[in-house]
C-alpha cells in the first residue's frame, strides 16, 4: 500500500511538471512557476539555454506601457514589482533574465530586483530606466556589452547626452536629490544595413537594443532577445506593433527594419561565457560580490 502511495504521488508530480512546461507563464500560479524553475535549473540546461526556453512562454502575452512599477507603496508608479499578466519589451527581458539565473521563485524576485534596480534597491531614482546609460552598466556582472565584438569592421560608435534631472522632471518629480547628473556616453553599435553581414556573430540569449538615429538624449527604443531554434534564428519581443508578445525571423526582422529612417541600428548584450554554464544559478546574495 505503501509502494502505491509513493508512486501515485510521484506520477503526480511528474503530471505537475510537464503540465508547467507546456503552459505559458501567463496562465501559471506562482507555484508552477517556482517548481518550473527548480527543475529546469537542474536540466542540463545554460543560462542562454534557459532565455530560449522562458522566453518562448512568454509569447502572446498582451503588451502594456504599465507592465510594472515600484510596487503599491511607490508615490509614483505603484504597479506590482511583477506582474504576468502583460508586458513590455524591457520588463520582458528583465522577466526572462531573471528566471533564467534563478532556481525558486523567491530567488527570481529578489534576482529581478537587482537586474531592474541599482543595488536592488527598489525605488523610482534607483530604477535602471536607461537600457544603455543605467541598465547596461548596473547590470555588467552578469552580461557583457559585446556589440563591437559582433559587429567587427562593421561596427559604429554612437554618442548621446543622458539626463536624469529631465527625465524626472518629465515625470513630475521635484525632488531631484540622489540623481546621477548629467553624462555624455558614446558606445559601440551595429548599422541595421550591416545585421545581415554578421547575423553568424549573433548568438542564442543575446539581448539586445533597437537604437534611435535621430535623436541626441537618448539611446534606446526597444529591447529584444535572439533565439535560435534548429539553426534558425529568432527575434523574440514585446511592441506596440501588435500590442503583444511574438517572435520574428532574424531575416524578416532585418528586413523589414533595413530602410528605417528612425532606428540607427542595435547594441548587442550577452550572457558572460564564465557564467553561461549547465545548471548554473545566481543566488541574489551573491550579486553584490559579482560586482566590478
Amino acid at each position: 500500500m505503501k509502494k502505491i502511495f509513493i508512486l501515485t504521488i510521484s506520477l503526480v508530480i511528474l503530471l505537475f511538471a510537464d503540465n508547467n512546461h507546456s503552459k505559458k507563464i501567463y496562465n501559471m500560479t506562482n507555484i508552477e512557476i517556482d517548481l518550473l524553475l527548480k527543475n529546469e535549473s537542474q536540466n542540463n540546461l545554460t543560462i542562454t539555454d534557459r532565455i530560449n526556453l522562458y522566453s518562448e512562454l512568454f509569447l502572446g502575452m498582451p503588451y502594456s506601457w504599465t507592465a510594472t512599477g515600484d510596487g503599491p507603496y511607490a508615490l509614483l508608479e505603484s504597479y506590482p514589482l511583477v506582474d504576468f499578466d502583460s508586458t513590455n519589451c524591457m520588463v520582458y527581458c528583465e522577466h526572462v533574465l531573471a528566471m533564467s539565473i534563478s532556481d525558486s521563485w523567491d530567488n527570481f524576485f529578489n534576482n529581478l530586483q537587482q537586474i531592474r534596480y541599482k543595488d536592488g534597491i527598489i525605488g523610482m531614482r534607483t530604477r535602471n530606466h536607461y537600457t544603455i546609460g543605467d541598465w547596461l552598466p548596473e547590470n555588467d556582472w552578469i552580461l557583457d556589452d559585446v556589440s563591437k565584438k559582433v559587429g567587427g569592421k562593421y561596427a559604429k560608435k554612437m554618442t548621446r547626452t543622458i539626463s536624469h534631472k529631465q527625465f524626472f522632471k518629465n515625470k513630475g518629480m521635484t525632488d531631484l536629490r540622489y540623481i546621477q547628473p548629467d553624462r555624455k556616453i558614446t558606445i559601440d553599435y551595429v548599422p541595421l544595413k550591416n545585421l545581415s553581414k554578421v547575423k553568424k556573430n549573433v548568438k542564442n540569449g543575446d539581448i539586445v537594443a533597437l537604437l534611435f538615429a535621430n535623436k541626441d538624449n537618448i539611446f534606446s527604443a526597444h529591447m529584444l532577445m535572439i533565439v535560435e531554434i534548429n539553426g534558425v534564428k529568432y527575434f523574440r519581443e514585446a511592441s506596440t506593433s501588435r500590442y503583444s508578445t511574438f517572435e520574428t525571423t532574424y531575416d524578416n526582422w532585418v528586413n523589414s527594419k533595413y530602410n528605417s529612417k528612425k532606428y540607427a541600428g542595435i547594441a548587442f548584450m550577452r550572457v558572460k561565457s564564465e557564467l553561461n554554464k549547465k545548471n548554473a544559478v545566481i543566488l541574489p546574495w551573491n550579486i553584490n560580490g559579482m560586482k566590478k
